[in-house]
């Protein structure tokens, strides 16, 4: 998922060539073969982009929709006008992605394509094994300076990924960056980022000159950039800053389409900008660790609004994310107090 607390102001040199989303249950057209549908969001970022890649042997899904009414409903006035799919494409394991893409295989038997990692770890969680249940996140959020009540309210939330996904498929056809994949009329290109999920998948096609970036490129909105129970110390921050120079390969008036806000140009002022987001939310939280702060206590210096129990989740993930960067960086020291609470500090000159 994404956070729409998080959201540094679009850069005026983007190009937006279509005005309005289409409405859910209808489509837009574009490029020949290429459908942009739009589905429903239950929380604040209330929506998700969806795509379908027409062939000569039917339609590609590229993404299946959050698991909800709203969304089936959705489907159900779609698919008649889309007959017959063909394959499932999913970019990565986050619900509003990953939520019908069960349902797609088993209702209507079409074969699923997905990195390995996004695969396995939606099963992880579906599940909740492998580092990825509530009591390895409770561990975590606790170490960082959550209160109590907080982390109550965390693991009683109706979000949680077996809520809101279809039962994961038992099996799956494997893509891994660089791969070309026949998808519709037209070879798509693999390009693998990580940082905001495990190894989240993004589609160019050069024929098109079409980018689906799924949530590594947004237009309006950072994507989420977290630390998770199964990776405490990660650098998921270097991660995502790494990764998305490699759309600056891409050719300047490649069409981008992502998963949340509308379709642009601008690739190479979009990436500027969201590296220096990142660069001036680090320099905040720099400033912020004068004296020594736990992760709890970081969060309103990245979201200067009030959060609910959802916004919460993900953001206190990013805050941990961006400590532990600077920590790589050597310029934070993390401390394990008697309390037995981390608190990071800036070195001192």
């Amino acid at each position: 998922m994404t956070s729409a607390a998080s959201a540094p102001p679009a850069a005026p040199a983007l190009e937006y060539p279509f005005a309005a989303p289409p409405a859910t249950g209808t489509w837009t057209e574009i490029a020949d073969g290429v459908r942009w549908i739009r589905m429903p969001l239950p929380f604040a970022l209330d929506h998700i982009n969806l795509w379908l890649l027409r062939g000569p042997n039917g339609w590609t899904v590229v993404d299946s929709g959050f698991n909800a009414p709203p969304t089936r409903d959705a489907w159900a006035e779609i698919l008649p006008h889309h007959a017959p799919l063909e394959q499932l494409v999913v970019t990565h394991y986050h619900p509003d992605h990953m939520g019908h893409a069960g349902w797609f295989v088993r209702t209507h038997g079409l074969p699923l394509t997905m990195t390995e990692a996004e695969y396995l770890t939606a099963h992880a969680l579906y599940e909740g094994t492998s580092g990825y249940g509530p009591e390895a996140l409770r561990a975590v959020y606790g170490v960082h300076g959550l209160a109590e009540e907080t982390l109550v309210a965390l693991e009683a939330r109706p979000t949680s990924y077996r809520h809101v996904v279809t039962e994961p498929p038992r099996q799956f056809r494997r893509m891994m960056h660089g791969d070309a994949l026949r998808l519709g009329d037209h070879d798509w290109r693999v390009i693998v980022g990580y940082g905001h999920s495990p190894e989240h998948a993004s589609l160019y096609c050069e024929a098109l000159k079409l980018v689906i970036s799924g949530d590594m490129l947004l237009p309006k909105i950072s994507t989420n950039v977290s630390v998770w129970s199964t990776q405490p110390e990660g650098d998921p921050v270097r991660q995502f800053l790494t990764s998305i120079r490699a759309y600056l390969d891409l050719p300047e008036d490649t069409l981008v389409l992502p998963s949340h806000g509308l379709p642009f140009r601008g690739i190479v002022p979009r990436v500027a900008q969201l590296t220096q987001h990142h660069e001036d939310r680090l320099a905040e939280l720099l400033a912020a660790c004068d004296q020594p702060r736990t992760a709890a206590e970081i969060v309103p210096v990245l979201f200067r609004r009030p959060l609910d129990t959802h916004q919460t989740f993900f953001a206190v993930g990013e805050a941990i994310a961006h400590l532990n960067h600077l920590m790589h960086r050597g310029k934070l020291t993390r401390m394990l107090g008697p309390d037995g609470v981390y608190r990071f500090a800036a070195h001192r000159t």
